[in-house]
């Protein structure tokens, strides 16, 4: 069976769903042809062959309302041959160029529907007609939990179709060793304690300034993983809050080198404010490392992953006092904070391990080339 993913971006680019997409492939490698063609972040197309998978990344040219646009896709897609295609929304390029692009006949069509489009409210006027013209060929659409397959209003035309399959991690590259105890050690040395942290790229649906806002209420230093446009801004409510002085901004750390960051660390924090939030795999990685989660309570997948009273508490959304409450509640319970931990742990190994996803999500490739191979050899009107 030969797979082809579509998606925006590929490894080492950073990001939740470029990490599912890496991990995905890995896993997929050894048990069916895997093809990758993403967007490029350089005026030029590259294709290379990263840890034996082919990845195509088109030329980008520019954005248009925080779309890429790349011009060669559409036809980079016409050259390819596959069984099956998967589709990761939401990525308007992706379903342009895959709605423009001459299709084997027959094939199999999956979309994995990561998240709504929230603020970018105007594109998506124009986008949607698009959007669900792919909706409408698919031949599955996976969710990545119940929450948000209940909650998202373009996917409610989908259900029949529609499969809850949820993300999963490398639990190995979340074990206990004594290195990363090590450096664990080191870091609580150099910042002190309690120590809160918090991951994710610095933009607005993150809502880490309410974290920050949160350390007027704690005794307790605040490290925040990640880079991105809003850095000076959190700068600046820290200083406005007076915690300038416990709020760290670490910058971009690589996924491979950040178990010491939450060994050493008390509580993880998810302090999202948006639907864009759709699942929040940092809670993953947090409570693979026996972390309790305090995270939001969005009607996406976010408190789907950290569950409420079990693995830690989940708070009202955009109020830092709830924040501090359930931080501070945690702090001072220390025999509570480990049983949390221990049962995020033993979820993520039960619910969310990287095999497990694969497992599902290629049976799912088998029903779809399947139903494909039953159909007369043309394309269903979309």
């Amino acid at each position: 069976m030969k797979v082809l993913q579509l998606g925006k971006y590929y490894y080492p680019y950073m990001g939740g769903i470029e990490n599912h997409l890496y991990l995905l492939c890995g896993e997929l490698r050894e048990r069916a042809g895997i093809e990758v063609v993403v967007c490029n972040t350089e005026r030029r197309t590259v294709e290379e062959v990263i840890d034996g998978i082919p990845v195509t990344r088109c030329m980008q040219i520019g954005h248009v309302a925080s779309t890429s646009v790349c011009p060669t896709m559409a036809a980079t897609l016409s050259g390819r041959s596959y069984d099956v295609m998967h589709v990761h929304f939401p990525h308007p390029m992706g379903v342009m160029s895959y709605l423009a692009s001459r299709k084997p006949r027959p094939h199999g069509l999956v979309v994995t529907y990561h998240s709504d489009v929230v603020r970018q409210q105007r594109l998506l006027k124009l986008f949607r007609p698009f959007m669900h013209r792919v909706m409408r060929r698919a031949d599955a659409i996976i969710c990545t939990s119940p929450d948000y397959m209940e909650s998202s209003p373009d996917l409610a035309p989908y259900r029949a179709k529609s499969v809850c399959i949820p993300y999963g991690i490398d639990l190995a590259q979340f074990e206990r060793t004594a290195s990363a105890e090590t450096e664990a050690a080191a870091i609580r040395e150099k910042y002190g304690g309690p120590l809160v942290i918090a991951v994710g790229r610095l933009i607005y649906y993150k809502g880490f300034e309410h974290a920050i806002r949160a350390l007027r209420h704690l005794d307790a230093r605040l490290l925040i993983v990640g880079e991105g446009p809003l850095r000076a801004d959190l700068e600046h409510v820290a200083r406005e809050a007076g915690v300038a002085d416990r709020v760290h901004l670490l910058g971009e750390i690589h996924n491979q080198q950040m178990v010491p960051y939450y060994l050493a660390s008390d509580v993880f924090v998810l302090p999202s404010i948006a639907r864009s939030e759709a699942f929040g795999i940092v809670q993953l990685e947090a409570m693979a490392c026996g972390l309790p989660v305090v995270n939001t309570a969005l009607d996406s997948g976010v408190p789907f992953v950290s569950l409420h009273g079990q693995t830690g508490l989940t708070v009202p959304p955009g109020q830092p006092e709830a924040l501090a409450a359930a931080v501070r509640e945690l702090l001072q319970a220390p025999a509570r904070r480990i049983d949390f931990g221990r049962a995020a742990r033993r979820r993520v190994e039960s619910e969310f391990r990287k095999e497990v996803m694969a497992d599902r999500i290629l049976a799912l490739y088998g029903e779809v080339q399947a139903r494909s191979r039953a159909r007369p050899a043309t394309l269903r009107p979309v």
